[in-house]
């Protein structure tokens, strides 16, 4: 079993937390402390299930919780980008490594 931080999903996820962390810092008051917070608490969620899924135990369990909170995170991203938070370039580089992390987890699942 590989240490859940040398996993590339797991470097991937870290990768888009920083991200939005940055493109997060720059929204309005009024959506910086609502969907700001949420996007941030959603996306370490994500690596919370990373670490548990590595730790083999319930692996498609918390592969499952990923895959919901996940879809969260793209419906959030999806609306950052109509409320006009985020520009489509910022948009466009958060879904490709969305997507990446999308292929990285649904082919962890079929090995579970």
């Amino acid at each position: 079993m590989a240490l859940y931080y040398s996993l590339p999903v797991y470097r991937d996820t870290y990768r888009l937390i920083l991200l939005l962390f940055k493109l997060t810092k720059e929204f309005s008051r009024e959506y910086k402390y609502t969907l700001g917070q949420d996007i941030k608490h959603d996306t370490m969620q994500l690596v919370r299930h990373i670490y548990r899924a590595n730790k083999g135990e319930g692996r498609k369990e918390h592969l499952q919780e990923f895959a919901d909170d996940f879809e969260l995170v793209k419906l959030q991203i999806r609306l950052c980008q109509d409320l006009r938070l985020i520009s489509p370039k910022q948009f466009s580089e958060v879904v490709l490594l969305m997507d990446t992390i999308g292929k990285q987890i649904s082919g962890w699942s079929r090995l579970s």
